[in-house]
């Protein structure tokens, strides 16, 4: 598959389908439902829709579903993975690795039927780590905050 977005120009409304183009993820770890603004390398704008049907909440305080913590940073992580996969412009499915994250705070818990806004900023690096500083808002109330990184094994050592 071959993503068809060019190379530093802000674009919005990525659906579902193109998402699936530029990142390898599939259900159920395929987290954005779509990405509501880009600018390849640099930050973006994702909307993932919080069902009550998602596999994770069975088990996840079965009497009062939370979204867990692990699945918004896999989320931020995913979004910040679009950013650095269009950089170069047209650009074949990537896989492009969760490195780190630091400083994440929780400020809210995540119920099924919320809508949340994932935002991903990078602050440094490039090709090969990058940094990105990320929030997921419910309401444009913070859920989740902070800095993550992610490696491109495609642009040196991870």
């Amino acid at each position: 598959m071959t993503a068809t977005l060019p190379a530093k120009k802000v674009r919005t409304g990525l659906t579902h389908d193109e998402v699936r183009a530029i990142l390898p993820h599939r259900w159920p770890m395929l987290l954005l439902d779509r990405v509501d603004e880009v600018e390849p390398g640099k930050r973006a704008v994702a909307t993932k829709n919080v069902a009550g049907t998602e596999l994770w909440f069975q088990g996840h305080f079965p009497d009062q579903a939370v979204l867990p913590g692990v699945v918004m940073i896999e989320a931020l992580a995913q979004l910040s993975g679009v950013v650095s996969a269009l950089e170069g412009g047209a650009d074949e499915t990537k896989i492009i690795y969760l490195a780190g994250v630091r400083s994440i705070r929780f400020r809210r818990p995540v119920l099924p039927g919320d809508r949340l806004v994932l935002t991903a900023e990078r602050t440094a690096g490039g090709g090969g780590i990058s940094e990105y500083k990320v929030s997921a808002k419910v309401d444009g109330q913070v859920a989740a905050e902070g800095a993550l990184s992610i490696a491109d094994p495609a642009h040196g050592k991870a």
